[in-house]
C-alpha cells in the first residue's frame, strides 16, 4: 500500500497505480475497527451505532472499490448500510439519519477520471482527517498482511432519495418562484442530485455535462476559470439569473452571475452573511483566512462575530462546532450549515442562493457590486522546495506589519494584506493578496515573487 494515498483530509490516489480493491478492503477494515473507538459506552449502544455508511461516486472503479471496501468493513464485525450512487453532502446526511459510527464516500472529488479515493465521517458526520484519526487508520490498514476475513457485519442497501430531498427543501422558502439558471455537473454527482431534488419545482435548470458515466467534458474543479467557459456562455445566451458549476461529488460548486462574470466564493459568503445573520442575530459565522476583508466587514457590520479558520474542511467544520456559528463559507466553494449538521452542501446553498434572490429582487450582480470594493489575486502557486524557509523569509521582510501563523504566515497592514501558505502534498507555496486597487496589487504581486519566484 502506498503511503502518499494518505493525505491532510482523505485518501487519494491513481486507481491500480496507487489505490487498488486490496486497499480498498484493508482500509475499509481498519476504519471499521477505529471508528467505533471514537464513540462512548452510551453512544455505541444506540441502534445503528455498529454500522457505517458507504456511497459511492460515478467513476468508473467506484463501484469495484465501493465493494471491496464494504468486504473490509464487515470482516471487521462492523455493519454496512449501502447507500449506493450518491453525491458527498448525502453522507452526511445519511450518517445523521441512520445515527451511524461513521460514514465512507468513494470519491476522488475534482480529481480526474483515473483518481479515487474516500472521503471518511465519524459519528454524526465528523471529518476524519490527518490529526483526527486518518493517520491512525492508515498505520491499522498498512499493517495488515492480508486481505482476508469472514464478513460477519450486517449488509443492507437503503435509497435516502426522498429523505434527502425533503432535507434539502426544507430550507427554500415558499416565496420562491420560477427562475431560470443554468447548471454545468461537471459529468459528476451534481448530474443525478440535482434532478431528484428540484425537478419538480419552480426552477428551470438547463442542463450542461449532467452525464455521469466516469468520463468528464472537463475536468471537474470549478475553481479553474476555464471549467466555466460553457456555464457562462449558456447564461448569457439564455438570458438565465445565474448560473452554476459544481465539482465531481457535488459538495463544491462555483457561481456566475446573470453577465457571465465570476462570483468568487468569499464574495458569495459575504452575501449571505445579513441572511444568515438576521435569523440568528449576533451569532458567529466562520471563514478562511483567504477570504476577501470584505467578509469580516460584513460580518461585523449586520452584529455577527467573525471567526477567522485556517484552510480546510476540517478546521472549518471544527471552528463551526466550537464557535456554535450559523453559517461558514470557504474561498473554495465549500460552505458549511449550523442546521446541516456543521456540514457543507453546495445543493443546500443553492437552496440559499435562491431565497436571497426572491427576497431582494435584484439581479445578482446588483447584489454582488457593493461588495466589489478590494483587489484580489485569488489564489497563485509558487513552486518553492524549502517552503518553511521562504515563509521565514517573507516574515522578515514585512515585519512592520501585523503577523500571524494560523496557517502559513498572514501579513496585514492597513490598506492590504497577504497569505502565504504551504500545499499539504506537493512543492508549492499558495499565496493570496488583497489591496485597494488593481495598481497597488500589481505591485505588491511584483515585490512578493521576486522572493517567491515564477508563477505556476
Amino acid at each position: 500500500m502506498d503511503p502518499q494515498i494518505f493525505k491532510a483530509y482523505d485518501v487519494r490516489g491513481i486507481y491500480r497505480d496507487q489505490l487498488a480493491e486490496e486497499d480498498a478492503w484493508k482500509i475499509g477494515c481498519a476504519t471499521a475497527r477505529f471508528l467505533p473507538s471514537l464513540m462512548t459506552g452510551y453512544e455505541r449502544g444506540q441502534a445503528g451505532a455498529q454500522a457505517i455508511c458507504v456511497g459511492r461516486d460515478m467513476r468508473t472503479h467506484s463501484e469495484s472499490l465501493a465493494q471491496a471496501l464494504i468486504e473490509g468493513i464487515r470482516s471487521a464485525g462492523i455493519g454496512v448500510i449501502d447507500i449506493g450512487l450518491i453525491d458527498t453532502p448525502q453522507m452526511y446526511f445519511a450518517v445523521n439519519h441512520f445515527k451511524t459510527c461513521g460514514g465512507i464516500q468513494v470519491t476522488a472529488s475534482h480529481n480526474p477520471a483515473k483518481y479515487n479515493g474516500f472521503k471518511v465521517s465519524g459519528r454524526g458526520a465528523v471529518p476524519i482527517g490527518g490529526d483526527t484519526g486518518l493517520k491512525d487508520i492508515q498505520h491499522l490498514a498498512m499493517a495488515m498482511p492480508h486481505t482476508k476475513g469472514n464478513p460477519t457485519g450486517s449488509l443492507q442497501r437503503a435509497d435516502l432519495t426522498e429523505e434527502y430531498k425533503q432535507h434539502v427543501l426544507q430550507f427554500l422558502q415558499p416565496s420562491v418562484g420560477e427562475m431560470k439558471i443554468a447548471v454545468d455537473a461537471s459529468n459528476g454527482m451534481a448530474g443525478k442530485a440535482l434532478p431528484a431534488i428540484f425537478g419538480d419545482g419552480p426552477i428551470e435548470m438547463l442542463e450542461i455535462n449532467f452525464e455521469h458515466d466516469g468520463t468528464f467534458k472537463h475536468d471537474p474543479d470549478p475553481l479553474k476559470e476555464k471549467n466555466l467557459r460553457q456555464v457562462k456562455s449558456m447564461v448569457k445566451r439564455q438570458k438565465c439569473s445565474f448560473g452554476l458549476c459544481f465539482d465531481g461529488d457535488a459538495d463544491r460548486m462555483m457561481m456566475v452571475d446573470e453577465k457571465g462574470q465570476t462570483v468568487s466564493c468569499d464574495l458569495l459568503t459575504a452575501l449571505l452573511v445579513p441572511y444568515f445573520l438576521e435569523k440568528q442575530p449576533k451569532a458567529a459565522v466562520v471563514y478562511d483566512l483567504r477570504s476577501s476583508r470584505v467578509v469580516m466587514e460584513e460580518i461585523i457590520k449586520h452584529g455577527g462575530t467573525p471567526r477567522r479558520e485556517r484552510v480546510g474542511h476540517a478546521y472549518m467544520k471544527k471552528a463551526m462546532r466550537d464557535s456554535h456559528a450559523v453559517f461558514g463559507g470557504e474561498l473554495s466553494g465549500h460552505f458549511y450549515y449550523a442546521d446541516n449538521y456543521c456540514a457543507d452542501s453546495a445543493v443546500i446553498t443553492l437552496v440559499h442562493v435562491l431565497n436571497v434572490i426572491s427576497e431582494q429582487d435584484k439581479p445578482i450582480s446588483e447584489l454582488i457590486a457593493p461588495l466589489r470594493r478590494y483587489a484580489n489575486s485569488g489564489e497563485i502557486n509558487f513552486k518553492v522546495e524549502d517552503k518553511a524557509g521562504k515563509m521565514e523569509e517573507l516574515a522578515r521582510r514585512y515585519s512592520d506589519g501585523q503577523i500571524d501563523q494560523l496557517d502559513g504566515v498572514t501579513v496585514g497592514y492597513k490598506d492590504w494584506w497577504f497569505n502565504c501558505r504551504p500545499s499539504n502534498t506537493e512543492p508549492y507555496l499558495r499565496l493570496n493578496i488583497e489591496t485597494p486597487t488593481q495598481e497597488t496589487l500589481d505591485t505588491r504581486l511584483a515585490e512578493i515573487s521576486e522572493q517567491l519566484g515564477k508563477p505556476v
